[in-house]
């Protein structure tokens, strides 16, 4: 059992996303990982590309904070070297993930972490330093708004574990660290990290809090972003990092097996509104072929075109069993 994710080309088009995902499609690819959400097929018919990808039932942690899970140390504090274990990985791979938060953590049936979603994923080789402003502000590190605002010399892997502190944080609170929004002006948030100091819970264990610490620490040159950080952590003394890495450390929380992770109204919805859905896929470009031959083609369409036909022949068809 897999999961399929399919995306419109003309949507693709339309939005000018092709372009990020090919990038997608060219680092998932490359990688596998026991902790990351790994893309298994990609293939491509006249309207859809998609993406076949490990199928995790469990649901997302943003589904579970929603549903007021409380999250024990323990429980976090594997996350924690769970995702710490996936982004030792990436690094080897030179990939900053750009991305890590709740939404992108995936549970499988017996409660084990997943990241997902290289969208905004970037390769950086060799010394290199990434520049955008790419991300989602609450989970993104300081050196990453300085750069956009200041020039600065740019950021590196650093970025992920920050968010890493951010969601641990969440998740073991309930809310994050910051009040940052999607609204707030980049400039502001430079100016935020200089001025306003984290709280932690006095009923926090004293280890967690100083692992929180070194992951929220606003000098990247000073926060802990390796494995070998996390490894010498008093947090995480206890860890058996080898079982942990073939899953033998059980979760402490384990999602409900009767109960679907994910919002039904929301899945619902999106199968009636879909304007374009697979079970009707086979009738829909039958009747685009006789439309197509007996049409004449104006000149948006022609851009059109020469964009799908462009998608057509870069894309690349992927099977990892050969």
């Amino acid at each position: 059992m897999y999961a399929m994710k399919y995306m419109n080309k003309q949507q693709c088009i339309e939005r000018d996303e092709v372009r990020n995902v090919f990038r997608e499609l060219e680092i998932l690819q490359e990688i596998e990982h026991i902790f990351l959400v790994n893309l298994w097929y990609s293939f491509q018919d006249e309207e859809d590309m998609f993406m076949v990808v490990d199928l995790l039932l469990g649901g997302d942690l943003r589904y579970h904070l929603q549903q007021n899970v409380q999250f024990s140390e323990d429980t976090v504090r594997l996350y924690i070297c769970e995702m710490a274990l996936a982004l030792d990985y990436l690094r080897s791979q030179h990939i900053i993930h750009r991305d890590v938060k709740p939404d992108n953590i995936l549970l499988d049936e017996r409660g084990h972490a997943h990241l997902t979603d290289f969208n905004i994923a970037t390769i950086i080789k060799d010394g290199e330093r990434a520049t955008a402003l790419a991300g989602t502000k609450p989970y993104m590190a300081p050196e990453i708004f300085h750069s956009f605002v200041n020039g600065g010399t740019g950021y590196s892997f650093e970025v992920d574990w920050w968010s890493v502190g951010v969601m641990a944080y969440e998740l073991l609170r309930g809310w994050r660290p910051y009040d940052i929004h999607s609204s707030n002006a980049v400039e502001s948030l430079v100016q935020l990290f200089s001025t306003v100091s984290v709280q932690y819970v006095p009923t926090w264990s004293k280890e967690m809090v100083a692992l929180l610490r070194k992951l929220l620490t606003v000098n990247p040159e000073h926060r802990y972003s390796s494995l070998q950080d996390m490894r010498a952590a008093p947090a995480l003394a206890g860890v058996l990092w080898d079982d942990l890495s073939e899953k033998k450390v059980e979760p402490g929380f384990v999602p409900n097996k009767g109960r679907l992770h994910c919002d039904p109204t929301f899945e619902l919805e999106e199968m009636i509104l879909e304007s374009r859905p697979l079970h009707k896929k086979k009738k829909r470009l039958a009747k685009n072929k006789s439309r197509d031959n007996s049409r004449d083609s104006s000149q948006s369409n022609d851009y059109l075109q020469d964009c799908l036909d462009a998608i057509q022949q870069d894309f690349v068809i992927f099977n990892r069993e050969k």
